[in-house]
């Protein structure tokens, strides 16, 4: 009796030294986060977050989103959709794509600001 109390006092020891599943997914993916909250985009209009020049996100004023993403580099564009808001027709693209370099574990927030040039993501504080 007291061989196998310590043979399973043993066994425990050891699972609860191995890193744990969840432990190890925590670390996989980095967050991206991407809001519309100031009014530096002086338009009513969706705005569309294209990731890897897929439609990702919709974004109306006063919104965010996130997305969890693999460590890497990421491929980000914006662009006014048409659609609900009266007013609004299809825009281009911004120029060109902002890249971002995402790691494992990372949290960042961008958001949205406009120049003359058109819109591109700013990165800013969490703010939490």
């Amino acid at each position: 009796m007291r061989w196998s109390a310590f043979s399973l006092f043993g066994f425990l020891s050891l699972i609860a030294a191995l890193p744990s599943a969840h432990a190890a997914s925590a670390q996989d993916y980095g967050v991206l986060i991407i809001s519309r909250e100031r009014l530096e985009v002086a338009t009513s209009c969706e705005i569309g977050v294209y990731i890897q020049d897929q439609l990702a996100a919709r974004l109306f004023q006063e919104q965010s989103t996130s997305f969890n993403l693999p460590p890497g580099r990421v491929s980000l564009r914006l662009k006014l959709l048409p659609g609900q808001a009266p007013g609004c027709n299809a825009g281009m693209l911004a120029p060109g794509s902002q890249d971002i370099v995402l790691k494992a574990g990372d949290i960042l927030k961008y958001r949205i600001a406009m120049t003359q040039e058109g819109m591109y993501l700013k990165r800013t504080g969490l703010g939490y």
